[in-house]
């Protein structure tokens, strides 16, 4: 019992890994290239190649340290190369605001109290 808990498990954190991968691809493809080369991050394609690989990797070898190395690039994508997109960009992307002004608040314009 205690086994195939652990298999499901490890089945989990498989999958987990290559959703995040899949997802970080489509965010990836969803960005103009010359975002990349404003945010000085590398290319468009760089990106696309490694999470690519990562996602192959996930799909097709089951090698948990090349899976691990794929998490790695997924989350250095989310956590370094897609907020930089996003500033770039105004925002582009998934969970793009829309309209509105900086000022905005979450009830509507801040007025500064007047």
């Amino acid at each position: 019992m205690l086994m195939s808990g652990f298999a499901g498990l490890m089945w989990l954190l498989y999958l987990a890994m290559l959703v995040l991968a899949v997802v970080a691809l489509v965010m990836a493809a969803v960005f103009r290239d010359d975002a990349y080369r404003a945010a000085d991050k590398q290319n468009k394609g760089f990106w696309l190649i490694i999470l690519g690989i990562a996602v192959a990797v996930n799909l097709l070898v089951p090698m948990l340290f090349l899976q691990l190395a794929g998490l790695v690039a997924t989350i250095v994508f989310f956590v370094d190369v897609r907020p930089a997109l996003r500033q770039v960009s105004g925002g582009g992307g998934w969970g793009r605001r829309r309209g509105g002004s900086s000022s905005d608040g979450p009830y509507g314009p801040y007025n500064g109290g007047r």
